[in-house]
């Protein structure tokens, strides 16, 4: 009896799974597909019913819709069989990093796709031309990506399609407008964004690409290589509420019709080759934030139109040959926040008035020709620059504030917490607003053209944390609060802020919860306050998931076979315990026989010659020194691991670097690498002190150094300034640690990955070179290279290696060549698909001023002061990026010019630095941010062996 009921039982759950297999069978088979090629899927897509219950799965009539799994961890490429999926509306993958590969070509199958969201991950390859086959599109955003090649003209026949945003990709050739015989972008009269900005886009910006029947709001093409003049027509798309033209090549006049577009908020223009004049705006009457610095205009008086801009916040006309007086009346206009004129040659007397704009913080007209300076009453309020204007020249009056070269500080807000006491949290646990411990949603949020300038008014933020709850609440997802601190300003002039999401009635969010909202904020659904305008997101890896909600709906044949299942997995689960028992015991037997460590001493390596002054510290001693690892003690997080604050016994402050699972190499390679650590001593080189190897831990314990990296301090976010002198001692302590390295270390030693990440500053800001992770020693060889796999940081690899595999020590003498323009530009060494070494080598020019690279270089290092020796400079950094090793000076010849070069400066090379206290002011004080912190932790790229791009 009881065997009949078993099989009728077994017959039941194989009917009912037959009939779930039956519905959407191809819609099944495209998501098995998908599971085939990603990793990190969630880890409820089990069973044969994906519309029962999978997260970021929707369904309608037994047919996928949607597959919204932003910010889900997923990894790996999207499987062509996504164009099956025949009823799919909504596609969003975005903030999923380790989704890479191209765009498959049947996404042009998807004919009811309405929404294509793919932000933020590492896509690459051209856009396939398939998707202009996409008639339902209405929205399109693939920014943030690795995209090349060509805009497909296809894109033109997306009649339906409102927002365009393409930015922040390695697209190139013109922008696409029609002919006879193909589409273009100006066919897309029911866009409302045109965002393209931080590409390689190159040619004219083609006046067919403007007309009056478009509806565009916001045109955003800015940091490409654009040239020609700005078209007419622009002027006819009366819409148009925010232009972004800004860090191109474009040349000529400026359309006068450019002033009939009076809805238009922000514009930028700044950083072109624009001549003439700027034509008269007064009828923009709601322009706010206005750049039209650094072109070529011809000397221009200081226009009296601008006192009639009733809504103008902010004012940048940087280098643009402006001159005569500012008329004391320009600075009662009511909104006004900042003015920017510097570099022209404005004269007379400065007379801000008595009835100047209260909401006035900023202004700066460094580098002109003003004599006099009228000081009312309250003045002091508004921060003055004019170091380089004859009134500074003038015996006594350089010790006046406004003499100072000194800029406002960024603001470091915070929201409050809302009258309750955080206390502490543990683990990694984060407080809320409302001091519930909880592991956030963390992001960027990142505006594009802000039409306020005053960071440090807190009042915008209060408004844009309302409006960002309100969201949350109206479209119910599980939100308790939210929290947004450090304001920036970047190089872009794009606003950042760090957003923080706490989940309501638990701890951590789920999947859905993740996904839920990084739609909401990846396809706009949330509008900001209308001065921040345009903006994207973007999302930090999320890696605290609970457990899914139980399912809303029942799946009958799962009951009944998990039923039956059950006893059987009861059975297996008993065997496998007794059998887990005995592997135990066996395995513990294997790891201490093959644990490289288990006769070091933990106190004293005296009997093990390898090692030099590094101990082995126990765990328990680890967790003493960080006080059990907790979130006060945790000063970074990287694809290594996360770096903790810790205090000896004897008060040292160390950084104690903490290996994750997957980081985790084989105990001997940690070993060799403790070893070759452990054999180097310079004052230019990070010391490890000890290391951890226990538990199934692998822990680095390092000295601390106070001041961050060098990546940092250029960024701005470490809060220091780095003069001319200082710089060239910050190369100079960078070239002696390699050299030590290179020529003293016994053998010798390679580093493999320098770059601005790997070099710290100490509390004096002397370098330090760190992060020896892929270094090799030059060990039992008579050759002058070792032939290994190729690793490091694309931008600071040198192109001989990765052609050759074969490393040598002028393989770091490239990297650091290119150290040494990032140190003095303050640019990443591959930033929009610009390469700065082939970037500095084409504009160097030893007949100019600077040698050509003013537009180059780093503005906080006072451009307008005597830069000695910097043309010596210049050839040192290129001389270290020959094409040839052979050609490329030694580390020792590189510190002995860079010692020359300090003496040149009337500075002494083998002084100590003063103290940062003594002569910087820290801006960043109380930031949690530290030179362990994020890229400081990579450890470098495992790299293919094809030919290198950025060359």
């Amino acid at each position: 009896m009881g065997g009949r009921i078993l099989v009728f039982i077994l017959l039941v759950c194989n009917y009912l799974l037959i009939a779930v297999a039956d519905t959407a069978t191809e819609d099944l088979t495209a998501l098995k597909s998908l599971m085939d090629t990603w990793q990190k899927t969630p880890p409820n897509w089990v069973g044969s019913d994906p519309c029962n219950g999978w997260d970021g799965i929707k369904c309608t009539n037994s047919h996928v819709i949607s597959i919204s799994l932003s910010s889900t961890g997923l990894a790996g490429q999207l499987s062509g069989y996504i164009g099956s999926l025949s009823e799919l509306e909504t596609l969003d993958l975005s903030y999923n990093r380790d989704l890479a590969g191209p765009l498959p070509q049947t996404i042009g199958n998807l004919k009811k796709l309405s929404t294509l969201i793919l932000v933020g991950c590492s896509f690459n390859g051209p856009i396939p031309e398939e998707i202009g086959n996409l008639q339902e599109l209405l929205f399109l955003s693939l920014n943030s990506n690795k995209f090349v090649g060509h805009i497909p003209p296809s894109i033109g026949n997306l009649s339906n399609l409102y927002w365009l945003d393409l930015a922040d990709n390695q697209l190139e050739g013109p922008i696409p407008v029609s002919s006879s015989s193909k589409p273009g972008l100006d066919m897309l009269h029911h866009a409302k964004h045109f965002h393209c900005g931080n590409n390689n886009l190159s040619g004219p910006i083609p006046p067919k690409l403007f007309s009056s029947e478009m509806n565009l709001i916001h045109v955003l093409f800015e940091n490409n290589q654009l040239s020609g003049s700005i078209p007419t027509t622009l002027g006819l798309v009366q819409s148009l509420e925010v232009v972004r033209l800004d860090s191109n090549s474009l040349s000529g006049l400026v359309p006068q019709n450019i002033s009939s577009l009076v809805k238009v908020q922000e514009m930028y223009l700044s950083n072109n080759k624009l001549s003439g004049s700027l034509p008269n705006l007064i009828g923009m009457s709601v322009l706010s934030y206005m750049d039209v610095s650094n072109n070529s205009f011809t000397s221009w008086d200081f226009p009296s139109w601008l006192s009639t801009m009733q809504s103008l916040t902010t004012l940048k006309m940087e280098n643009t040959q402006l001159q005569g007086q500012i008329s004391s009346s320009f600075f009662g206009l009511p909104s006004l926040q900042a003015v920017a004129l510097k570099g022209n040659e404005l004269n007379g007397t400065l007379d801000i008035g008595t009835t100047y704009s209260s909401q006035l913080r900023f202004i700066d007209l460094r580098g002109n020709q003003i004599d006099q300076f009228r000081q009312s009453d309250g003045v002091p309020e508004v921060k003055i620059m004019l170091k380089g204007n004859p009134i500074c020249e003038e015996n006594g009056m350089a010790s006046q504030n406004y003499c100072s070269d000194t800029q406002a500080n960024d603001n470091l807000y915070k929201t409050p917490f809302k009258n309750c006491d955080p206390g502490t949290c543990s683990l990694e646990q984060i407080p809320s607003p409302n001091c519930q411990c909880s592991y956030p949603y963390t992001g960027a949020l990142v505006f594009r053209a802000p039409s306020f300038s005053d960071l440090e008014n807190n009042t915008h933020y209060t408004t844009l944390e309302e409006s960002l709850m309100h969201s949350f609440q109206s479209h119910e997802l599980p939100v308790a609060s939210i929290s947004l601190s450090h304001p920036i300003k970047d190089s872009d002039q794009y606003l950042e802020l760090s957003l923080q999401v706490f989940p309501s009635n638990q701890d951590r969010f789920n999947r859905t919860g993740t996904s839920s909202i990084g739609f909401l904020l990846s396809n706009q659904t949330f509008k900001p306050p209308k001065e921040f305008g345009p903006f994207y997101f973007n999302a930090d890896r999320y890696e605290h998931f609970g457990a899914a909600g139980p399912s809303k709906s029942s799946n009958t044949g799962v009951i009944i076979g998990a039923a039956v299942g059950g006893s059987i997995l009861l059975v297996l689960l008993i065997l496998a315990g007794v059998y887990a028992c005995f592997q135990k015991k066996r395995a513990e037997r294997a790891i201490d026989h093959n644990n490289p460590f288990r006769r070091w001493d933990s106190e004293s390596t005296s009997g093990f010659p390898q090692l030099k002054g590094a101990r082995q510290f126990s765990f328990d001693e680890i967790k003493k020194y960080t006080s059990n690892f907790s979130q006060a003690n945790n000063i970074g997080t990287g694809d290594y691991g996360k770096v903790y604050k810790g205090t000896l016994p004897n008060g040292q402050l160390v950084a104690i670097k903490r290996a994750q699972k997957e980081s985790v190499q084989g105990a001997f390679e940690f070993k060799a690498e403790i070893e070759l650590l452990s054999r180097v001593h310079h004052k230019n080189l990070v010391g490890l002190l000890g290391f951890c190897f226990e538990k199934r831990e692998q822990m680095l314990v390092y000295e601390h150094v106070s001041n961050g990296s060098l990546k940092d301090t250029l960024s701005g976010k470490s809060g220091f300034k780095l003069d001319w002198i200082r710089r060239l001692k910050i190369a100079l302590g960078t070239a002696r640690g390699l050299a030590y390295l290179h020529e003293h270390a016994n053998p010798p030693i390679i580093h493999r990955d320098i770059k601005s990440n790997n070099i710290l500053l100490d509390e004096r800001l002397n370098a330090k070179v760190a992060d020896f992770g892929l270094s090799k020693s030059m060990v039992d060889t008579e050759k002058d290279h070792i032939t290994t796999q190729v690793k490091g940081t694309l931008g600071y690899l040198d192109p001989e290696y990765y052609m050759s595999q074969q490393l040598t020590e002028k393989s770091d003498v490239y990297s650091f060549g290119v150290l040494l323009m990032e140190l003095i530009t303050a640019r990443k060494p591959i930033e929009r698909g610009k390469y700065i070494v082939k970037e500095i080598k084409s504009a160097n020019d030893k007949t100019k001023n600077l040698c050509g690279l003013y537009e180059f270089l780093d503005p906080t290092m006072d451009l307008g002061s005597t830069l000695i020796g910097f043309e010596v400079y210049v050839n040192l950094a290129l001389k270290c990026v020959e094409e040839s090793g052979d050609d490329r000076p030694r580390m020792s010849d590189v510190v002995k010019q860079i010692e020359n070069l300090l003496l040149l400066a009337g500075a002494n090379p083998n002084a100590e630095s003063a103290s940062t206290s003594a002569s910087y002011e820290d801006i960043s004080k109380g930031s949690s941010r530290h030179p362990y912190s994020n890229e400081s932790l990579d450890t470098g790229v495992v790299l293919p062996n094809p030919k290198i791009e950025p060359m």
